[in-house]
């Protein structure tokens, strides 16, 4: 439902290979074969965000829940997590090298993240409304955010504050692109005009003879200031590019009438696309410097001859390139539905791929030539096959529960359970229930215009039509001597069907037709109806919230199910047709007995209306499927709920069991089938609440207030993570491994005064925990333990550590710095401990020897690392210019260059002699 399509390389090769979400997977497919060939696997959360790294080796992603996490194409292994968003992630971002990624999210935060060191930075804090789009700017450390609230901010990340917010959007900015060497800003709102901004970097130069009161005049960090759309902001007095001006040239105005969906430029920002809510893509083409250069001097020549003939002098100055001929507008592109978001790239060869994913599930690839004279683009292939077009709103198993029904709006799927391939696709009107004909050779299809109708699966084609109801078919039902059916719909009548043999015209043999033979006529609108499983009653649920039972035979009235505060929309009656369970929009699920129709229990099954129900085969046990994403099993005998299927993301419209039992199929609102298979593994019910509870916690601790650092302001800039139950676990392990730590010291103690009163050696009994890592020392294993806290987990787990444990780890920290041991981590752990208990640690006379001991050890060990590096990049580039200094790689450069000349006058020829043909 969310997120975006985006190019990926994989193999070599760009351009070939999309990435796309789907729920909370992410598929890669072969856009040239029409395959999928890599799936990269999410958790429970519905992905939101894609961005594929500079490299081409990783893509990041980002979740509803707000986590990111970042997979090896390679591999298709998720290396690195991050988390601090509160909820969805909106907007992803890779600096120019790939070693930051910026992350904006519906919380209204912008994180950004070390992808290297696999920890966040800082967050930004400064949006009122969920941002939704980030870029870097390639050459400056200086970031770009747009948001929901009107705004576009400039934030430079050396001080990480806002220097610089433009509000001359009337509207909220859903996209923002750089353009022009990273010289215009573009700016997409909720009308159809591109604004478009010149950003100027003014480099100022200090006075060195200058007072050092006026420099420090007017740099106020953190103060913001708005800009109209000419006013500019100069903050930050340092001599670099920190200053810019943005001002508004002019507006580029769009087909589309709505508001922006997408808008991005391809790598080099040569190209500019953008879409809103319809099925055109706008495609513009911005002209280069050297080419805007040389459109300029041809008007001029053009505006010198005008005014020779007019005779007239005429100032050069006046002459100007207007905005619309800088950016020109290329080609629109309509694809068959609604886009939902598109990404694109230039090959070298000039001709520029566009990947598109669309609203109704398919991914189209257009390829554009851009050196043709009207350029047109041509639809390279579709991708279809994996789903329907729309919701799902029936489901069926065939007797032998292999085959899967599937019908939508649009068409009918059946499915191979085993393999999970589609095996035929039939079209239909919009469909609401179904069945398998006995013998499963023939489907039946109960139609929203109050149709039925009949395929034959060998052929895949439609056999039989017949109006049946005046309204919506709502329901259908198998007889069990499998010799007909019955239908409800909205038209009040129940219907009763029977298969016959017909001739068919076009050939000898008979084929199978149903005909109607009773009708039952009724009060109110029929939503579902069952049989008992002798054919003796058959149960309907009406829309005034009742459920009738009638004798089969006789159509007689026999019991009322009167209870249900909203209509039913589902209902099941079991095996031994002792029990009758029955679904309603109220939430509620009612077990009724089918002698008296006495109501056994009703139970709140979901948080929202109940949509389907069906009993287990020759048992008790029946699953239902609610509006509220969940399915949900029960014991109608014990009136318990045994166990929750969580998977789906939006509302499920129906499930069919199979059978035999063992599978169960649901499609939901987000765009899926699932499938769900019954385990051998004996289920307890005491684990299973045991198991919701220890979530519910997890889910609560998630949700607290995030822990306050001492002497932070609450300002533009926090921390970038946020406090989840990993955090908490992480510094539980480190406050057992430093108890460990204590006991093992104080019983060294202890065993030397053994000794010494002995006046022998007595041995130690090792502590089994160190002997399972191989007999290292208690402070040896607090190293290990903190090296296995995730590094994007450190800071939040130190952040909960209380302490009284720091005085300790501040002296492990001393003994493994001295002895040179994970310099990197240790320092950047002592370091925030020292900023986050600042107070308590300098008036703890204590620590005063630790910290001077510290203060030595890291300053020696930080100055040997940092030659170490510098000795070793010193090394690398030396190695280079060696590399590059001999003939060999020269040599090649000088051959392909001869080669590509050697093409290009081939070529030329081949031209010249078609040309003279």
């Amino acid at each position: 439902a969310r997120g975006n399509a985006a190019f990926v390389a994989l193999r070599g090769e760009r351009g070939r290979y999309v990435a796309v979400p789907a729920c909370e997977h992410v598929f890669v497919w072969d856009t040239r074969k029409g395959e999928k060939v890599l799936i990269l696997k999410g958790l429970k959360q519905e992905v939101s965000c894609l961005c594929p790294s500079p490299d081409g080796l990783h893509l990041a992603v980002g979740y509803e829940d707000g986590s990111i996490r970042v997979f090896s194409l390679l591999s298709g292994e998720a290396n690195v997590t991050f988390n601090g968003h509160k909820a969805a992630v909106t907007a992803l971002k890779y600096d120019q090298l790939g070693g930051r990624l910026v992350s904006g999210s519906k919380d209204t935060d912008v994180i950004v993240w070390d992808v290297i060191n696999e920890s966040g930075l800082y967050r930004l804090k400064g949006h009122k409304d969920a941002v939704t789009q980030v870029l870097f700017l390639k050459e400056k450390n200086l970031l770009v955010t747009s948001g929901k609230d009107t705004l576009v901010k400039w934030w430079d990340l050396d001080t990480q504050h806002c220097f610089k917010t433009l509000v001359g959007h009337r509207t909220e900015v859903w996209g923002l692109a750089l353009v022009s060497e990273e010289k215009r800003l573009i700016t997409g709102t909720a009308d159809s005009e591109l604004r478009v901004w010149d950003i100027t970097y003014i480099r100022e130069v200090k006075d060195p003879d200058e007072p050092e009161s006026k420099k420090s005049k007017g740099s106020s960090l953190g103060a913001e200031e708005n800009t109209g759309e000419d006013e500019t902001l100069e903050l930050d007095e340092r001599p670099e590019e920190r200053f810019l001006k943005c001002s508004k040239v002019g507006s580029i105005m769009r087909e589309g009438r709505d508001r922006i969906v997408t808008l991005a430029t391809d790598q080099t920002g040569k190209i500019l696309a953008c879409h809103g809510t319809d099925a055109v893509l706008e495609v513009f083409s911005v002209l280069s410097e050297e080419e805007s250069q040389k459109k300029l001097e041809k008007k001029m020549k053009k505006a010198k001859k005008k005014a020779k003939q007019k005779s007239e002098e005429e100032p050069e100055g006046s002459v100007e390139l207007s905005l619309q001929e800088e950016i020109q507008r290329l080609t629109n592109i309509r694809a068959s539905a609604k886009i939902k978001s598109f990404d694109l790239i230039l090959s070298p060869k000039g001709e520029l791929k566009i990947v598109l994913l669309l609203q109704n599930n398919i991914i189209e690839s257009y390829n554009l030539n851009l050196s043709a004279q009207i350029p047109q683009a041509v639809r390279v292939s579709k991708i279809t096959i994996g789903g329907h077009r729309s919701d799902v709103r029936t489901l069926a198993f065939s007797s032998d529960n292999i085959a899967i029904l599937s019908a939508a709006a649009e068409s009918v799927k059946i499915w191979n359970r085993s393999t999970l391939q589609c095996i035929r696709t039939m079209e239909c009107e919009y469909a609401l229930c179904s069945l398998f004909v006995p013998g499963d050779r023939q489907v039946i299809v109960g139609t929203k215009t109050g149709k039925l109708q009949l395929y034959d699966l060998a052929s895949g084609n439609l056999m039989e039509t017949l109006a049946a109801h005046d309204g919506a078919v709502w329901s259908i039902a198998l007889s069990p001597d499998q010799r007909g059916f019955v239908t409800g719909g909205a038209d009040k009548c129940v219907k009763f069907w029977e298969f016959e043999l017909v001739k068919d015209e076009n050939s000898i043999q008979k084929r199978l037709s149903m005909k109607q033979v009773r009708i039952l006529q009724l009060d109110e609108d029929v939503l579902c109806v069952r049989y008992s499983p002798n054919q003796k009653l058959l149960a309907v649920s009406l829309l005034d919230c009742t459920v009738k039972v009638f004798y089969t035979d006789t159509l007689k009235f026999f019991l009322s199910l009167y209870g249900h505060k909203l209509p039913v929309l589902c209902m099941d009656i079991s095996y031994d047709g002792a029990l009758i369970a029955t679904g309603s929009a109220d939430r509620n699920v009612k077990i009724w007995g089918l002698d008296f129709g006495d109501c056994h229990r009703s139970l709140f099954a979901h948080d929202d209306s109940v949509m389907y129900l069906q009993f287990v085969a020759k048992s008790h046990l029946f699953f239902t499927a609610g509006k509220d994403n969940k399915i949900k099993q029960w014991d109608a005998d014990k009136f318990e709920h045994i166990q929750t299927l969580e998977g789906h993301h939006q509302e499920v419209w129906c499930l069919a069991l199979s059978p035999n039992g063992d599978y169960v199929v649901s499609a939901s609102h987000d765009k899926s089938l699932r499938l769900w298979e019954r385990t051998r593994e004996p289920l307890v019910l005491e684990e299973e609440r045991e198991m919701q509870r220890e979530a519910e916690y997890e889910e609560s601790v998630a949700k607290e207030e995030q822990p306050v650092v001492a002497g932070e302001t609450q300002g533009e800039t926090g921390l970038a993570g946020k406090k989840t139950i990993e955090t908490i676990k992480a510094a539980e392990r480190i406050m057992e491994a430093i108890e460990l730590y204590r006991e093992e010291m104080a019983k060294l103690k202890e065993h030397k005064a053994i000794c010494k009163a002995a006046g022998k050696e007595v041995p130690l009994p090792v502590n089994p925990v160190l002997r399972a890592y191989g007999n290292i020392t208690p402070s040896a294993y607090v190293l290990e333990v903190f090296k296995k806290v995730k590094s994007s987990e450190l800071e939040e787990s130190l952040l909960v550590l209380p302490f009284s444990y720091v005085p300790d780890l501040l002296k492990l920290f001393n003994e493994h710095i001295h002895l040179g041991s994970e310099v990197e981590l240790l320092c950047r752990a002592l370091l925030f401990l020292l900023k986050i208990h600042f107070g308590q640690i300098t008036s703890n006379h204590m620590l005063v020897t630790v910290i001077e001991n510290l203060k030595k050890t890291t300053i020696s060990r930080v100055s040997e690392a940092r030659d170490v590096l510098g000795f070793n990049m010193a090394g690398l580039q030396y190695l280079k210019r060696e590399i590059e200094a001999k003939d060999e790689v020269t040599f090649f450069a000088d051959a392909t260059d001869r080669f590509e000349e050697k093409k290009r006058k081939r070529k030329k020829k081949e031209k010249m002699v078609l040309a003279v043909v």
